[in-house]
């Protein structure tokens, strides 16, 4: 699961001036949260007022996600270290992988992932080895590469007036990507491709 950027025209009434932590820098536009299956293709999401999307969004996502497809882990950034957002996956059999962020509180714990501390409620018989954790989170490029392929399909930015003008084309944008992965595993290329060669 990760958030992008999308940036809008200065014209759109309905956009707002947003920061964009990785970038480090102040952008014109919304946001868009996108869980992937890895391999470039979008199972969930959906169209945000920002980048930084509050955590019932990523909720949502996360639900939405889980009705498509049961994984084994669900990775996410550190603005995924949220309580709700662990114990949700972990109820449902799926092991969150997000590092441990130890905003707002006096007392940090001694944690690289909120997953160590939260396994431990669920399940008194399960460890997680921390070589393991690493090994997995280091696969969260995926959904980066994921949020650049939607990007390559009209997503990077919106070219439509208004909020919902701009979450259409944000939507046309997920759309095409699906279309391009599912054309290319029907002719037998590679689904993660974001073109079709003729």
């Amino acid at each position: 699961i990760d958030s992008t950027d999308v940036r809008a025209m200065p014209a759109d009434p309905d956009a707002s001036k947003c920061y964009d932590p990785t970038a480090e820098e102040y952008y014109y536009g919304y946001g868009c949260t996108i869980v992937s299956t890895g391999s470039k293709i979008p199972i969930a999401a959906e169209f945000t007022e920002s980048k930084q999307a509050p955590e019932e969004t990523a909720m949502r996502v996360t639900r939405d996600a889980l009705a498509v497809a049961k994984p084994i882990w669900m990775l996410g950034d550190s603005a995924y270290d949220t309580l709700d957002w662990h114990d949700h996956l972990l109820a449902a059999g799926v092991v969150p992988v997000a590092p441990y962020n130890p905003r707002n509180t006096d007392d940090p714990k001694d944690i690289e992932y909120r997953v160590e501390d939260r396994i431990e409620e669920h399940s008194k018989d399960v460890q997680l080895k921390q070589s393991t954790l690493d090994e997995t989170y280091n696969r969260r490029t995926g959904v980066e590469r994921t949020n650049e392929s939607v990007k390559d399909c009209g997503l990077g930015r919106t070219h439509a007036r208004g909020r919902v003008h701009a979450r259409a084309q944000v939507i046309l944008a997920l759309c095409l990507r699906l279309v391009i992965a599912i054309t290319n595993y029907e002719r037998g290329d590679n689904p993660g491709s974001t073109i079709i060669t003729v």
